[in-house]
């Protein structure tokens, strides 16, 4: 998913889709073929197989056609990507050996991938989801978007995937405007209303008043000429705590789809931006897919 060099629209040609084999990676698996239908784009469906265990002394690699583990991926693999979806049929079936994010790491590097679509379970409840799940490890160091559908996401329909509200949260710092032309462009893409979300400090009631006006108008500054013709802005200004906020506001707006910037992985994670602790929270509870990129 790259912006082109005419504006805010964005070319989605190469989907990877990441799978456990799970619950949460069937009910995500929908959403990574309404955007590949959508873009005319190709869906790539890999796993990661789990390191070989420690063994004392040096031992031969074992190999593929012998290894219990890896062919019993290559099943499931084939089954996954080609029982459910008649109608698309991925581009590839990815399997490597190593830990996730090694594996989709050199699968992005190697395919070119516009996307990272993801699933997120969270078995360990909402702490493992924030503090460091697989979703998490990949959208926090990806260079390229990656779309999370949350625990909490309901299963496409088969009338397919409208996304005709997006939310974009920002506090006006770079990390969250990273992720500005993305919103703009699937807005426009869908002819989807956009919501701009500015969140403020818990503030006395006088010192609302005296700012809500000022961060409406910065909010309304992000918009940029050429989309006047077609974007439907909405630009939101409260006082609450920005998990609370978004996933409100979400609700409020029966929101398809949120879009947000978040931080590299090597940076604080108790920053007091919309960085990736706010994110992780975000995705672990909102009740639609977010589309995250990395500042």
């Amino acid at each position: 998913m790259q912006t082109t060099q005419t504006g805010t629209r964005i070319l989605l040609r190469n989907i990877l889709f990441t799978t456990d084999f799970s619950h949460a990676s069937k009910a995500a698996f929908p959403y990574a073929i309404a955007l590949a239908q959508q873009y005319d784009a190709k869906v790539f469906v890999a796993h990661a197989v789990s390191p070989e265990p420690y063994l004392i002394g040096p031992v031969d690699p074992m190999p593929v056609e012998a290894d219990p583990a890896w062919l019993d991926a290559e099943c499931k693999l084939a089954q996954f990507a080609l029982g459910d979806s008649p109608e698309m049929r991925p581009a590839g079936m990815l399997i490597e050996r190593g830990d996730v994010w090694s594996v989709i790491s050199d699968i992005i590097e190697k395919n070119q991938i516009d996307l990272v679509v993801a699933g997120s379970h969270g078995r360990q409840g909402l702490r493992k989801l924030v503090l460091g799940s697989d979703a998490e490890r990949i959208y926090r160091r990806a260079a390229c978007p990656v779309l999370t559908i949350g625990p909490k996401v309901l299963p496409l329909s088969g009338t397919g995937w409208g996304i005709k509200h997006i939310l974009f949260p920002t506090d006006g710092s770079e990390t969250s405007l990273i992720a500005l032309p993305y919103a703009l462009s699937l807005a426009e893409e869908n002819q989807a209303n956009l919501i701009f979300l500015r969140l403020m400090p818990v503030a006395p009631v006088r010192y609302q008043e005296s700012n809500e006006a000022s961060a409406r108008e910065a909010l309304r500054a992000l918009v940029p000429a050429e989309a006047q013709a077609w974007c439907q802005p909405e630009f939101v200004v409260r006082f609450e705590f920005p998990v609370e906020g978004i996933l409100r506001l979400a609700e409020e707006r029966d929101a398809n789809l949120i879009v947000m910037g978040v931080r590299k992985s090597a940076e604080g994670a108790m920053s007091e931006h919309l960085p990736w602790p706010i994110a992780s929270q975000v995705v672990a509870q909102a009740s639609c897919p977010v589309l995250t990129v990395r500042g």
